[in-house]
């Protein structure tokens, strides 16, 4: 490839690159992107280097553009991972070019990743580092195109998987007129080991977030319900109901936790018992929708031996097994009158009857009700008793639905997302952008049940090692619209209606098959610049197939 370097087509990565007006978000692929002005970007080189000096600022920058690099490998194999190593490589300049950072032209590249040898040069023209920074203090003595160079060997060294250093030989802030990076494994330079640390991460504070991080993962995975731990938020919603929680703890009043489906109540409902005085004794949840009606007294209040056909032993109901701690009753509303009636004397006395007994039991137990319905309405149907209300009612909570608190649906997508991966021993980098965005926007009518659905399933679905991304969350979601950018670098917007009206248009203008398909032809070589293999890389056939269709209908020259 050294004799002629030359670059595939890029309308694979033009038509990842969408503009979405309506969202105010910049896509390429599955990544958010930013337009950010230079001046910006400079006045942050200058602020950086004034502020903890040149040498840590370089570190710095250099990592920012490492980082980067390291994301868009992952891209390049995802976009071209069924091409030869050198399209596929290729991805990485030609990124840094549609994103402005450089004008860079391949110089030389001898690539084998199997044997780990790796030679690079590439030449930049109009690097926006080497302007700012030669704008800012002139003339230097020593490159500064740390943030390019960075990426310049995070890329290849996610390609290669060994560190290859890139460095300038040439430089435009130091007067030449480009920029000529030259990459090598890091060992095959002579002074590699004094670049090492602009690339290795060995802050101690990274080290010590990543610890917190398995500990937080281990701990979710190993007392995920019994500590309470999915009341995360700092929502004021949120937060109101949390502080109702708090100071109901400390008390034994009887709470009703209401709210939708799905809101965390018996989530609520644990952490209330868990930061009460009761905190040591049992936690008994009983949803009382799931059980039959003829049954739910025998299981709330117990059975004496004989009580009914089939009872040969005495057994004791929920609230004798919850006694000196917690009973929850999910699904109140659900309760038929019979036993309201007996949850009513016990909630009055304190005292329970087995079915088929003759004297009362003392239980000592602290009551938290819950239900998605509406009691008072019950009430005036009948079908719930409103001396109960009241008694349940002492001290209601409404948890909110998620959609009233989209500030927390961040927190609790990485919550869940560490609980996941320890428990399905999977490792995964994160969320992708459009991923997390399109949880944010989603209106949740599961609530949190449903986001822990969403995310097991995207646990499982995303690749080892990857990110879990928005098809892995909502596999039916359909694409947003968006603009694009044409051949010429220029936004085209592009849409269903568009192409349909195109297609209409055709059909209607009675255009023979075959000028159709020298059209076509004409079209795709245009738009690969001529470059006969990514011509045929847009229309899905080979270059050969290529090749014998354009014998049948030669290009047409511009008159």
């Amino acid at each position: 490839m050294n004799d002629a370097l030359t670059y595939p087509s890029d309308s694979d990565l033009r038509r990842l690159l969408h503009f979405e007006a309506d969202s105010g978000a910049i896509w390429l692929g599955e990544r958010r992107m930013l337009l950010l002005h230079t001046a910006a970007l400079s006045a942050l080189r200058q602020d950086l280097i004034r502020s903890v000096g040149k040498e840590h600022a370089r570190r710095l920058l250099t990592r920012m553009g490492y980082a980067c690099g390291l994301h868009d490998a992952g891209f390049a194999r995802q976009i071209r991972g069924s091409q030869g190593l050198e399209d596929m490589f290729m991805v990485g300049p030609q990124l840094h070019m549609l994103e402005g950072a450089a004008r860079v032209t391949p110089v030389n590249l001898k690539a084998d990743i199997e044997a780990g040898e790796f030679e690079g040069q590439f030449r930049w023209d109009d690097s926006w580092e080497a302007h700012a920074h030669r704008m800012t203090y002139g003339v230097v003595d020593e490159p500064a195109c740390w943030t390019l160079l960075g990426y310049a060997s995070g890329y290849t060294s996610a390609f290669m998987g060994r560190l290859i250093l890139f460095k300038e030989i040439r430089c435009a802030a130091c007067g030449d007129d480009h920029c000529l990076i030259e990459g090598k494994p890091i060992d095959a330079w002579p002074d590699g080991e004094a670049h090492r640390h602009y690339f290795e991460d060995d802050s101690l504070l990274d080290t010590i977030d990543a610890l917190s991080q398995q500990v937080e993962a281990l701990k979710t995975s190993l007392v995920p319900s019994e500590s309470g731990g999915m009341l995360i938020g700092q929502s004021a919603a949120f937060r109101g109901a949390h502080d109702l929680m708090q100071r109901a703890a400390g008390t034994q009043v009887t709470v009703l936790l209401t709210g939708e489906t799905g809101v965390g109540k018996e989530r609520f409902a644990r952490a209330l018992h868990a930061h009460s005085e009761r905190a040591s004794g049992p936690f008994v949840a009983v949803n009382c929708a799931a059980l039959p009606a003829e049954l739910i007294e025998a299981e709330l209040f117990g059975v004496e031996k004989g009580a009914f056909t089939g009872a040969h032993n005495a057994r004791a109901g929920r609230f004798e097994r919850a006694d000196g701690g917690t009973l929850f009753l999910d699904e109140v509303g659900d309760l038929p009158l019979p036993a309201q009636a007996k949850l009513l004397r016990v909630l009055q006395d304190g005292e329970i009857e087995r079915l088929g007994g003759e004297t009362g039991r003392r239980v000592n137990v602290r009551l938290v009700a819950a239900t998605n319905v509406d009691l008072q309405g019950a009430v005036e149907r009948g079908l719930f008793r409103r001396d109960l209300l009241y008694r349940l009612n002492v001290y209601p909570i409404c948890i909110p639905p998620l959609r009233e608190r989209a500030g927390d649906i961040e927190a609790l997508a990485r919550h869940l997302l560490s609980r996941f991966t320890a428990l399905h021993h999977k490792r995964v980098a994160g969320f992708g952008d459009r991923a997390l965005q399109a949880l944010l926007h989603h209106d949740w009518p599961g609530n949190v049940r449903e986001l822990e659905n969403l995310i097991e399933r995207g646990v499982i679905l995303a690749p080892q090692g990857g990110f879990v991304e928005v098809e892995h969350l909502f596999p039916n979601q359909p694409a947003p619209s968006h603009d694009g950018l044409d051949p010429r670098g220029r936004l085209a917007r592009r849409s269903t209606d568009e192409e349909q009206a195109l297609c209409a248009r055709i059909l209607e203008s009675g255009t023979p098959i075959g000028e159709l398909e020298t059209m076509v032809l004409n079209l795709a070589v245009e738009r690969s610049g001529g470059n006969l293999s990514g011509a045929a890389r847009l229309l899905g056939i080979t270059r050969a197939q290529l090749a014998y269709r354009l014998k049948r209908h030669p290009l047409q020259e511009d008159a």
